[in-house]
């Protein structure tokens, strides 16, 4: 009977190992934690997926965002991740701060989310007025190689500014954030949805500005890269004096293209299911909708999810 008890035992092990070999696991790269990729990346893994998708086991995690997150999946260290649409465009046709490595694949799109807004941020008291006035000025503009430093490059470049006009600084959000509080520097790029935590923190503490860009260079910007669209931060979401008009990117979610179709039209078909835990995590939630999923979409779709849309 032992012996029987013992064979039993190793079948159950036997049983239970290969039970758990079915168990697919997805990371999903987000950004910064005081960014808006966080928290819709956290619930998209631990409220949508893990709650809603059998057979997957979904965790998010902190990275330097958009440029970081597509050459992670590229790299084979995530299968999702958030990033702005027109990053995702300049990784598949190799151009902007992909041009020395050449287009880069093994990514499709799944969905396009909400805007992300282009805030340069300052204190009240800066005397930064316009985008002219960040020459000679200490001035954060986003991770090395993020998407938030690529809108950084390009906006002042519309404005004849550029590296050698300024003192820059590489800091993610809330560092960027903390170093205007603290006098360290002058101004930052903040590429994110709106309301932004770290922008939220600092106004609790520090009367700030919003640089506005003009409709004559946004109209430029536009020209020479046509993701960008004109957006008006309304003065309501973070108490300005009035409404300031600045740009914005889509941020967009990207799947490793080799992940099977049938699990991305599940995890697809969840994420429109059950949107409201977006919205639960984030403000930005609520603009995330099966209606506007497809808008700006830059890249080529992945099958399980193109399966999912032709569905509806």
């Amino acid at each position: 009977m032992k012996k029987i008890g013992l064979v039993v035992g190793a079948m159950l092990l036997l049983v239970l190992a290969a039970c758990g070999s079915d168990i697919e696991d997805v990371t999903i790269m987000t950004g910064g934690e005081q960014g808006t990729y966080f928290p819709l990346g956290a619930a998209l893994a631990n409220n949508i997926i893990n709650e809603h998708v059998d057979g997957v086991n979904a965790e998010s995690v902190t990275s330097g965002a958009s440029v970081v997150n597509i050459n992670g999946l590229v790299d084979g260290d995530a299968q999702m991740a958030l990033v702005q649409n027109d990053i995702a465009y300049y990784a598949s046709e190799g151009i902007n701060m992909f041009e020395e490595e050449g287009p880069l694949s093994g990514f499709h799109g799944i969905a396009t989310l909400y805007p992300e807004v282009i805030q340069i941020i300052t204190s009240a008291d800066s005397g930064i007025e316009t985008v002219e006035d960040l020459a000679g000025k200490r001035v954060a503009v986003g991770d090395l190689g993020s998407g938030a430093e690529a809108n950084a490059k390009q906006i002042l470049e519309i404005h004849g500014i550029t590296y050698e006009d300024i003192s820059e600084e590489y800091m993610d959000f809330g560092t960027a954030a903390g170093n205007i509080q603290d006098g360290n520097v002058d101004a930052a790029f903040i590429t994110a949805g709106l309301p932004t935590g770290a922008v939220e923190a600092l106004r609790a503490t520090k009367e700030l500005r919003l640089v506005e860009i003009s409709s004559d260079k946004l109209g430029e910007l536009a020209a020479a890269y046509p993701y960008y669209t004109e957006f008006v931060v309304e003065s309501s979401v973070y108490g300005t004096d009035g409404d300031v008009t600045t740009a914005a990117v889509l941020a967009m979610l990207v799947v490793d293209e080799d992940l099977e179709e049938d699990l991305v039209y599940d995890i697809t078909k969840a994420m429109f299911e059950h949107v409201d835990q977006f919205s639960n995590a984030h403000q930005q939630g609520t603009n995330i909708t099966l209606d506007s999923a497809l808008d700006g979409m830059p890249i080529t779709i992945h099958p399980g999810a193109q399966r999912y849309f032709d569905e509806q």
